[in-house]
């Protein structure tokens, strides 16, 4: 192989993975192998030489999403504010479900198998945060992470084109999870 041929081979690929990225967070993942590759303007073949199954383009596709939740766990955990930390996360989900439900909804289905070790890291997270929420009076007694979990799966279930409804339900959300021990904290103005 030519280093041409490398360089073309290395920049479909490149192209594949952010147009099934793009495709996946606005129209899921069940989009068609065919409608992927149509729109990055290559060929079907070219797909399913860089990437034989629809598992395998997934976790192409969702390895920067994968990172980048990572990543914003990590920020929040090293938010010395239990109340900021844990809100942060919160916050930070809702806005990147707005951007990308698809990529969320993909993360958590049967072909993101490769992550489940990331979904498990982001779990513990989760709780840790809860905890040490719980532990600082910042949230409402008797939340759990699980709780938590119901909040952010009703985060989850709105349609990406209500950004202000999905904003809205945020703001609620947290009124309602945020304990006593937040101090000076006011609740949105609207819901006051």
């Amino acid at each position: 192989m030519t280093r041409k041929a490398r360089a073309d081979a290395v920049g479909n690929r490149e192209r594949l993975v952010a147009t099934a990225r793009q495709a996946f967070a606005a129209d899921g993942v069940d989009l068609p192998m065919r409608e992927v590759a149509g729109r990055a303007g290559l060929a079907v073949a070219t797909l399913y030489r860089h990437f034989p199954t629809r598992t395998d383009l997934i976790g192409a596709a969702l390895a920067e999403h994968v990172a980048a939740c990572r990543e914003g766990m990590r920020t929040a955990e090293s938010e010395p504010d239990a109340w900021l930390a844990l809100s942060g996360a919160i916050r930070w989900f809702a806005e990147h479900q707005i951007r990308a439900p698809g990529l969320n909804a993909a993360l958590f289905g049967p072909h993101a198998t490769g992550f489940r070790d990331d979904r498990l890291a982001q779990s513990a997270a989760l709780e840790r945060l809860v905890a040490r929420a719980q532990r600082d009076q910042v949230l409402r007694p008797g939340v759990s992470a699980v709780d938590v979990r119901v909040a952010l799966l009703a985060i989850s279930s709105l349609r990406p084109a209500q950004a202000s409804a999905t904003r809205q339900v945020l703001d609620l959300l947290l009124a309602g999870l945020r304990g006593p021990g937040v101090g000076g904290m006011p609740g949105p103005a609207r819901y006051n």
